[in-house]
């Protein structure tokens, strides 16, 4: 069987569905002031640099020089050249349209180069020395030099 409430029984459930709305609202928010207190929101890092909410114990701790700490890739200056050089050979050319494929000599990878790479001509079966870096079709190489024997 179907109930049928009156008009002014719609209304008092609809008061009663409001106040209890307000009240869980009030119930809400005086729950998130609790335990928010600026003590309870300090995060600590421990010498493992996890977060953890208790303070170091301050005989474990180590001095760190600023000028030890890298953020980013080392300077090129810093670098060691010559362990970054690839030596190959070059399998193709084409002077025409300044393009052509070198062969590394360790990995046996072809390498596309661009003539506007090159430091001098170049031709089939030279020896090389190159860069590699990521291209948006593949491994590229740049800074390629012809390596005189």
């Amino acid at each position: 069987m179907a109930e049928f409430f009156s008009k002014r029984d719609r209304e008092k459930k609809k008061q009663q569905a409001r106040k209890e709305k307000e009240e869980k609202k009030r119930e809400r928010k005086e729950n998130a002031r609790v335990g928010n207190s600026f003590a309870d929101m300090i995060a600590y890092v421990d010498e493992n640099g996890n977060l953890t909410s208790t303070p170091q114990d301050p005989s474990r701790r180590r001095e760190v020089n600023i000028e030890d700490i890298q953020i980013s890739s080392p300077k090129a200056e810093d670098r060691n050249s010559a362990d970054q050089f690839e030596s190959g050979i070059v399998t193709y050319y084409n002077d025409e349209k300044g393009y052509g494929f070198i062969r590394d000599s360790k990995t046996k990878q072809s390498v596309f180069v661009h003539h506007k790479q090159l430091s001098g001509p170049v031709g089939v079966n030279d020896k090389v020395q190159f860069l590699i870096v990521k291209g948006m079709k593949g491994p590229e190489a740049i800074e390629v030099s012809v390596v005189t024997n």
